[in-house]
């Protein structure tokens, strides 16, 4: 049986549940890509669809890691991260402390 995804009010409902204060979905196109950027609070994003994947350029070992719908990515308050999405964009709900 195959099952539907979370609606996005759902989904932000989840995020809220998580404790974050400011919550909306954001929508990429297809290989968006954002700079090395900080933000200065924590955040979380809840992938609905599509792929998105980070990188932390200023740790000592950078690596790539790609997180797919249903999976849940938390970038700390300050922490340099650089972000591509995949070849069919990608859909997340964005939640901020």
């Amino acid at each position: 049986m195959v099952t539907s995804p979370p609606s996005r009010k759902d989904s932000e409902v989840q995020v809220r549940s998580w404790g974050f204060s400011h919550v909306f979905t954001w929508n990429d196109g297809c290989n968006a890509h954002y700079p090395a950027h900080s933000h200065a609070c924590l955040t979380t994003h809840l992938i609905r669809r599509g792929a998105l994947t980070i990188t932390y350029p200023n740790d000592e070992k950078p690596t790539k890691e790609t997180f797919t719908a249903g999976d849940r990515v938390d970038v700390d308050a300050g922490r340099v991260h650089e972000v591509w999405m995949g070849n069919e964009g990608c859909e997340y709900v964005i939640g901020e402390m």
